[in-house]
């Protein structure tokens, strides 16, 4: 023990190693550097030189070495970190040699006499060279060796974007060498500007050479800096780069609003949204403050994908309350805390309960007084629901009912229903329940609006056990509407998660057929609509937002596999499972009979009602109660007779392009004037068309 003990202290360090070397090394060449001067100073020929200099330089060398090695020494040359040596170090080494040099002359000149100029002048030099070399060459070697590493994970980027952001940006990256980025070429729409240079970097062409260029010059990175650039244009080039299978980032148009640097931390990645090409919804914020403004409001699924965005965005607008109810408290509760973090002075109040438990909402509607309902409430998974039909009537269009007639009976003002395209010529049981809710809202607002609120029946299921609620008031304002809209990206029935855990997983990725057509819409944007339509609702509309233009599932999942940094079909397959019970092709926002009314917001517009015979309805809706909570299996057929438009395959999974004809065909929608998607032959459009007239 004693022995290990005594090898470990006599031990030496790496560091220790380092400076015997650099002591051995600095007694040799200081000596060699003035002998190598005046060998120079005589022609390179050693027989030329005096006798008496070599005699004097080897006198003077046993005195010379240790004064040296001691002034090396306290100038810090034997214990500094030479793999980090800068400036200082630099200046050090320089002090050492200054003072050597003075060694050097007074030295010889007091001890034998004079040498040469030459012998002084180059000595000094070679000596500072060669002490300084050994030293800076260790740093320079770690600097190489990085090099040769990095240079392996050089990133070779291409920049869209000759304007001033792609300038601020392209400077930001040459100074910035750590990110291991390097702009070897810049694109640009704008012909004056091509096989120009900026900052060296040449202007090779527009976007219809990208695809060329990135195999030409092996990019894996595309940085778009066009902050100013429409969703449109940004789409356009987005889908170009996206092809690639490079790493796509840009810059936010924010950057341009808030006159900001571009700088590589200011680019954000490529999202899917990006590629949809949306244009930002603009909604009129004054009006949406000036209508929440001092209000109780409720929110039903408040701990929703949907839910949760109207609760941000409501507490945003300084209600007088805000209540969360949801029945999943795991939900309420995330949606709680964030809301609680964000605005301490609110009021809000998180429920849990169900839009099913008549007595749990007439206990909430009766304390708190809501002046607006959002009612988001539902069940939305189309294939569940198909398996478990009277679940979907149970909690969509019962608990919409029961809801609304809780609003109705405590004074709300406003009662809004989020609806689904789906409702539309639905084929499914979830979609159906959803028009079983406009009908439901539109026979409240007929019924109030004609003074006939109490022919309305309460549906209670605990009726023939408990006494009803004391009856309805006599004045009764409440305004009933719906809001219809598609499928709203990243919410929790989306199918952009879904897709992203298949390629987290490596795939393969699930699409139900290669022509399925959707609409979506970001989470916010829709609920920023919903909110306005709140605003314009007089009673019984049905507000169908603009989606945009329809996007194939199959091409919107190739797009988040590329934007993954994976080839669709190489590294990640796509796979096509067959269109799932109660799924469309294609989803339609109006029916045959429905009309459309504009509003001061062009992406929000108003479904005319259907006349429908609200007394049969009302008579058919206890019927469909009772099947429902006896589950029996004639639920569809019931449903049917309830929603004409509602074409139920009865088989379950049965292919839709084999359904029969039903109904008439949609007249188009006057707001989708795009034609045929892009790609598509006109004879593929005319088939969905068809399909979807078929209700499928």
């Amino acid at each position: 023990m004693n022995d290990s003990k005594l090898v470990r202290k006599f031990r030496l360090e790496h560091w220790q190693v380092v400076n015997i070397g650099l002591v051995l090394y600095d007694a040799l060449v200081v000596n060699l550097a003035y002998f190598a001067a005046i060998w120079l100073r005589f022609d390179c020929q050693y027989s030329a030189i005096p006798r008496q200099y070599v005699y004097w330089i080897l006198r003077f060398a046993p005195l010379y070495t240790p004064v040296c090695l001691l002034i090396f020494w306290r100038c810090r040359l034997y214990n500094s970190l030479w793999r980090f040596a800068s400036y200082t170090e630099l200046l050090y080494t320089i002090l050492a040699t200054s003072l050597t040099f003075l060694v050097q002359i007074l030295g010889v000149r007091l001890l034998f006499g004079n040498m040469p100029l030459a012998y002084y002048c180059v000595g000094v030099l070679l000596q500072f060279l060669a002490v300084l070399a050994v030293r800076f060459s260790y740093r320079l070697v770690l600097l190489l060796r990085d090099a040769r590493r990095k240079k392996g994970d050089v990133h070779r980027v291409m920049l869209i974007g000759a304007g001033a952001a792609g300038q601020m940006l392209l400077r930001d990256l040459q100074r910035n060498q750590d990110s291991g980025d390097e702009v070897v070429c810049i694109m640009d729409d704008d012909p004056n500007k091509w096989d120009r240079f900026v900052e060296g970097v040449p202007v090779v062409g527009g976007r219809d050479a990208i695809p060329a260029q990135v195999k030409q010059r092996n990019i894996d990175r595309i940085y778009l800096a066009i902050p100013s650039a429409t969703a449109q244009q940004k789409r356009e080039i987005l889908n170009i780069c996206n092809e690639t299978g490079c790493e796509l980032k840009q810059v936010p148009g924010v950057i341009q609003m808030l006159h900001e640097d571009v700088t590589l931390q200011s680019m954000k990645d490529v999202s899917v949204e990006d590629l949809l090409g949306r244009e930002p919804v603009k909604v009129d914020l004054n009006e949406v403050f000036s209508f929440l403004q001092g209000k109780t409001i409720l929110v039903t699924g408040g701990g929703g994908s949907i839910g949760s965005e109207l609760c941000r965005q409501i507490a945003g607008h300084s209600p007088k309350r805000l209540i969360i109810f949801d029945i999943y408290e795991n939900n309420a509760y995330s949606i709680q805390m964030e809301l609680q973090e964000k605005y301490p002075n609110l009021d809000l109040v998180t429920l849990i309960g169900s839009v099913r438990d008549s007595r749990r909402l007439e206990q909430v509607f009766s304390q708190y007084r809501p002046e607006v309902v959002y009612h988001a409430a539902a069940h939305k998974h189309v294939p569940l629901m198909e398996d478990s039909p009277w679940e979907a009537i149970k909690n969509n269009t019962l608990g919409t009912y029961k809801t609304a007639y809780a609003a109705m009976r405590h004074g709300c003002q406003r009662f809004v229903l989020i609806s689904t395209d789906k409702a539309v010529n639905p084929t499914s049981v979830m979609g159906a329940s959803k028009r079983l809710c406009e009908m439901i809202i539109q026979t409240f607002d007929r019924k109030i609006k004609d003074g006939q609120a109490q022919s309305l029946p309460s549906l209670y299921t605990h009726a023939e056990t408990e006494s009803c609620p004391e009856r309805l008031p006599e004045d009764i304002h409440t305004e009933f509407v719906a809001v219809r809209f598609g499928n709203v990206l990243g919410s929790n029935g989306s199918v952009v998660p879904l897709f992203k855990r298949q390629i987290a997983q490596g795939g393969p990725v699930t699409v139900t057929h290669p022509d399925v057509i959707r609409y979506f819409m970001t989470i916010p944007e829709a609920v920023s609509l919903v909110l306005q339509a709140g605003v314009y609702a007089r009673g019984g509309e049905i507000f169908v937002l603009d989606m945009g233009e329809p996007v194939k599932i199959d091409t919107l999942a190739r797009n988040l596999i590329r934007l993954s940094g994976y080839k669709p079909d190489v590294d990640i397959p796509v796979v096509y499972t067959g269109l799932l019970p109660g799924e469309k092709l294609y989803e339609e926002r109006l029916m045959a009979e429905e009309g459309m009314r504009k509003t001061p917001n062009a992406l929000i517009n108003i479904g005319n009602p259907i006349p429908m015979d609200a007394n049969r309805f009302l008579e058919q809706l206890p019927k469909l109660m009772a099947s429902v909570y006896e589950n029996r299996e004639d639920v569809r057929e019931q449903i049917s007779h309830l929603v004409p438009t509602y074409q139920p395959d009865m088989a379950g999974a049965k292919p839709q392009a084999d359904a029969p004809e039903a109904g008439p065909a949609p007249s188009p929608d006057p707001r989708n004037e795009s034609g045929p998607e892009e790609g598509s032959p006109p004879e593929a459009e005319a088939e969905k068309r068809e399909l979807a007239g078929a209700g499928v």
